[in-house]
């Protein structure tokens, strides 16, 4: 039976290395959707107010926005800028870099919410197995 989570991972129970609890995480993604949603706004006209079908493609706009500032920061970041900005990391469990393949699977089973929703008891979501990944404090 585990004490803590990420005790069978290796991770200690608190500080640096030890898993991002769920206060962090869920301030990150209200930060990093909220940084999508303003450069939607901003590049390609998303109207929040728009009727569904009005808006057309850009009602995707914040979602497709969310998902490249993940892919991209994960891997050269080491976490998106709300991870960082809340002093969390993406890592691999062996310590090695997290590549390319690994944020793109990551982030796509983010945005389909479910996988990211259903924890184990290392509090790791379906997309961190999938991908190999967990998120840690920094």
């Amino acid at each position: 039976m585990n004490e803590y989570p990420g005790e069978r991972l290796g991770l200690p129970e608190t500080g640096p290395r030890s898993i991002a609890r769920a206060g962090r995480r869920i301030g990150a993604l209200v930060i990093d959707y909220l940084a999508a949603t303003i450069i939607a706004v901003g590049f390609f006209g998303y109207d929040q107010f728009a009727l569904p079908g009005e808006a057309g493609i850009t009602q995707f706009a914040p979602m497709m926005v969310f998902a490249v500032l993940q892919i991209l920061f994960i891997p050269t970041a080491g976490g998106s800028p709300g991870h960082r900005i809340l002093g969390m990391r993406v890592v691999r469990l062996d310590g090695a870099w997290v590549g390319l393949w690994r944020p793109i699977v990551r982030t796509l089973l983010l945005v389909v919410v479910i996988p990211a929703v259903i924890w184990d008891a290392d509090q790791r979501g379906l997309h961190d197995k999938a991908a190999g990944t967990v998120l840690i404090r920094a």
